[in-house]
């Protein structure tokens, strides 16, 4: 079995338009790409998420399942409060989506500063390439990588695996899991992103992975 978590809540998540997009941002873009990589953590819900997902994982996988996280500390903090005594390792492909030189910038002043990419972002996201060194698009890079931690899986062991991830790093993966197009996930997106601390469930059978439900916190 393969659980796909998205990572508890973090402080960006829920202060999303009261914290860290300040418009005009105050940071560089490496310097906002290293807050989100290496300082942003979890709220009081998130630890709290965190406890449920402990005991939802236990009821789920069975013993000493492998996992794996992205390079995020909010994907290390939910990996760490949510499967306490078992080793990790941590791989870029489950990054989330590098945002470049544009991470942490508003709409406003994304649009403003690189007008010549306005139109992707505005009506061809999953094609749209952040400005700036490591910026990288949902169906070129974050696919690309997705599609080499899955293929990953098919040689690995048969244990189950916890992989502890993104909102975007998931679409590009039920892409490849599910064999769906990623324009049909980006739109279900609009509708309702995947929540914090859920998990994806999927069974691998004859060399394929298949959707088994999902579930969510209630807190």
């Amino acid at each position: 079995m393969l659980f796909l978590v998205r990572h508890a809540e973090s402080i960006e998540n829920a202060t999303k338009y009261t914290g860290f997009y300040a418009n005009p941002r105050p940071w560089t873009g490496p310097a906002a790409h290293a807050l989100s990589q290496d300082v942003v953590g979890l709220t009081p819900r998130g630890f709290l998420q965190c406890l449920w997902l402990r005991q939802a994982l236990e009821d789920l996988s069975r013993p000493d399942p492998v996992v794996r996280t992205s390079q995020y500390r909010r994907a290390l903090d939910t990996a760490e409060l949510a499967l306490p005594g078992l080793s990790y390792q941590m791989t870029a492909l489950l990054n989330e989506q590098h945002y470049g030189a544009a991470t942490y910038m508003t709409k406003n002043e994304l649009y403003a500063t690189y007008p010549e990419g306005a139109e992707d972002r505005q009506t061809r996201k999953h094609l749209w390439t952040p400005p700036g060194d490591g910026g990288e698009s949902l169906a070129g890079g974050v696919l690309r990588r997705a599609t080499a931690f899955v293929d990953g899986l098919h040689t690995a062991s048969a244990a189950d695996v916890v992989a502890v991830t993104h909102h975007t790093a998931i679409l590009a993966l039920r892409a490849v899991l599910e064999r769906r197009p990623v324009t049909e996930l980006v739109d279900e997106a609009r509708e309702r992103k995947t929540p914090n601390a859920a998990v994806l469930i999927y069974e691998r059978a004859d060399g394929l992975f298949h959707a088994r439900g999902a579930i969510q916190p209630d807190c």
